[in-house]
């Protein structure tokens, strides 16, 4: 005697050992031996015989008609026997009823699961559906299967082409390009971006980085819309000085230029001047929504994103030649270098001169200070170093790291690029640095003391952040410090302009103590800014690693930082060290270049020799 039985999900046949009424013992063809419940038995037979049983059944099922059988089972639950009586017209035989058994447990869409050998035909539109997203399935199933081949060959579907950024930068783990992707990466042990790369998705690694960034912090892309005329008020006083700004030659945001005025009791009167678009970027303008989205100019080598349209900047940039609008602080010291009065005022200023530094500190440096040098400015340049180190002195501050950490400078041409080493600390970066830490803590101070609302740069216990509070910088020495020296650069800057603008004029100025406004200012600012100087960084990086292409360089002398972690001797590149030795740091060390990857700006070294102890 047998028994067909189900048992684990599915349907099982073997012979009865012994019938203890509530349950069976029961031997498969193959001698497995089990305990069956009489509940799990579908039915018993005697013939045919367990070889080939349950083979021919399942052939005979996958020839049963199922459209048929469902139309024939009608619309109620029902008992399998019954459905094969009026299916086959007959009592149906143990191989019949295996058969059909088997044909609607296999068939879930058709027939929903009751009971023991009890079953309901699915309705007909729930058939319907099912039966098209069982035909959706395959088809998804040979097109990722045709999309896989494709990209294993290192060929891009022609589907994947209009949605490229998205399956670069922000894939969706469910869709069925994303599952291609995956599948054929590890089939090719690959990183998915990498693979895209092989096939011609990722042109260029620097348009990657780029549109990475641009993705998340420009959506609606980095061009300015159309925009009315800027306005520039020409009623301004006119200063009595002439200054001169002193700038990166790259630089077109010309915010700040100084002027030198001799006294006639041997005082100086130093002026600072500020660029001032706060009197045509107006509060709510279209052109200030623009500037508070953007909040500060993006920087890259060979490239920038401005703040403010070019039409903004041309307005009101310091240029050569021009009397430009200006908030003008001006210094009046002493002979020792002691300031005995300050005075903040709106005017137009004459700008003589855009220095650069590429051609100033060949001329103006420590080696020619004294010296009967002869270039422009030369007799204001050397009095303001002067000033900038009593200055420097009195902060209580000076930047011993300076000079440790070398500065560089990127030239992109094209796809060429030149890294040229940048003194730091030189004459001409003191000058600047200290005049704008002078108007910065000046601006800072006086909106404290006049009780005006800012946002301020602040240093306490070695947290540099943004604040709304008037604290201290420690890192600079200054008792206040907020950001004014650079408002077609920062909208910070811009805001803080505003205020004291107002301030001036005698007017409420535009933002309150612990206005909304303000304070999503103070958070939108803090999180672009410490976003864009990542990115600069990243790209400075992809730069970097292109010069090591370039120009074939396979080995480099460098220094140890800690433990695995070495700073390159001349290019502006931290790396780690794959089995480099325990090294003091500061211990010069040649590395081997092993490979360099553009896409994760990771570049692979080895240690090769100790070149000089710490």
């Amino acid at each position: 005697m047998y028994a067909f039985y189900f048992e684990d999900g599915h349907f099982r046949v073997g012979t009865i050992l012994a019938d203890n009424g509530s349950s069976l013992q029961v031997e498969a063809q193959h001698g497995k031996r089990a305990k069956v419940k009489a509940a799990d038995v579908l039915f018993k037979f005697q013939e045919p015989g367990l070889t080939g049983f349950m083979e021919a059944a399942q052939k005979f099922a996958e020839e049963m008609d199922l459209e048929f059988l469902w139309e024939a089972a009608g619309s109620e639950e029902f008992d399998y026997q019954t459905l094969a009586r009026d299916y086959f017209g007959h009592e149906p035989t143990p191989m019949e009823r295996a058969a059909i058994l088997l044909r609607l447990h296999g068939a879930p869409m058709y027939f929903y699961r009751k009971g023991r050998g009890r079953y309901k035909p699915a309705p007909p539109d729930a058939l319907k559906a099912a039966l098209a997203a069982e035909a959706r399935k395959r088809q998804q199933a040979a097109q990722l299967a045709r999309w896989v081949e494709a990209l294993t060959a290192f060929r891009l579907p022609e589907e994947f082409a209009h949605d490229l950024p998205r399956l670069i930068y922000t894939p969706d783990k469910n869709a069925l390009e994303t599952k291609a992707l995956e599948q054929a990466a590890a089939a090719t042990h690959l990183s998915v971006l990498h693979l895209l790369e092989k096939c011609g998705a990722i042109p260029s690694s620097r348009d990657y980085h780029l549109n990475r960034f641009l993705r998340e912090w420009f959506p609606q892309g980095r061009d300015f819309p159309p925009l009315p005329p800027v306005p520039v008020p020409d009623e301004l006083p006119l200063a009595s000085v002439a200054a001169f700004s002193i700038d990166d030659e790259t630089t077109t945001e010309i915010d700040d230029a100084l002027s030198l005025e001799k006294l006639s009791d041997g005082r100086v009167r130093v002026g600072i001047h500020i660029a001032c678009p706060a009197l045509g970027v107006l509060p709510g303008s279209a052109l200030d929504s623009i500037a508070r989205t953007r909040l500060s100019t993006v920087y890259m080598p060979g490239d920038k994103i401005t703040m403010l349209p070019d039409q903004a900047v041309a307005a009101y940039t310091l240029q050569e030649g021009a009397a430009c609008p200006a908030l003008s602080t001006y210094f009046t010291v002493t002979p020792d270098y002691t300031i005995t009065d300050v005075a903040m005022r709106v005017e137009r200023v004459s700008i003589a001169a855009n220095l650069r530094h590429e051609l100033l500190e060949p001329l103006f440096n420590l080696g020619t200070i004294g010296q009967q040098a002869d270039y422009r400015y030369r007799e204001e340049l050397e009095w303001l170093w002067h000033f900038a180190e009593h200055l420097e002195e009195k902060r209580g501050v000076k930047d011993t790291k300076r000079s440790l950490v070398p500065e560089y400078t990127f030239r992109v041409e094209g796809e060429t690029v030149r890294i040229l080493h940048r003194e730091r600390g030189t004459p001409v970066d003191k000058v600047v640095a200290e005049m704008m830490i002078l108007v910065n803590s000046h601006a800072g101070r006086l909106a404290a003391e006049a009780g005006i609302p800012a946002l301020y740069r602040a240093q306490t216990n070695g947290k540099t952040r943004m604040t709304s509070e008037p604290l201290p910088h420690q890192g600079l020495g200054v008792s206040h410090y907020t950001w004014v020296s650079s408002p077609l650069r920062r909208y910070v800057d811009l805001v803080n302009q505003r205020q004291l603008l107002a301030h001036l004029r005698g007017e409420t100025p535009p933002y309150q103590a612990r206005d909304e406004a303000l304070q999503s200012v103070l958070r939108d600012f803090e999180a672009a800014y410490e976003a864009y100087n990542e990115f600069q960084r990243n790209m400075e990086r992809y730069w970097t690693l292109r010069y090591l292409l370039q120009e074939g360089i396979g080995d480099a002398s460098a220094t140890v930082i800690r433990e695995n972690l070495v700073r390159f001797d001349t290019l502006p590149l931290v790396t780690k060290v794959a089995a480099l030795p325990e090294l003091a740091p500061g211990t010069r060390v040649r590395v081997g270049i092993r490979s360099v990857d553009l896409l994760t700006l990771e570049v692979a070294c080895c240690f090769l020799e100790v070149l000089l102890g710490p």
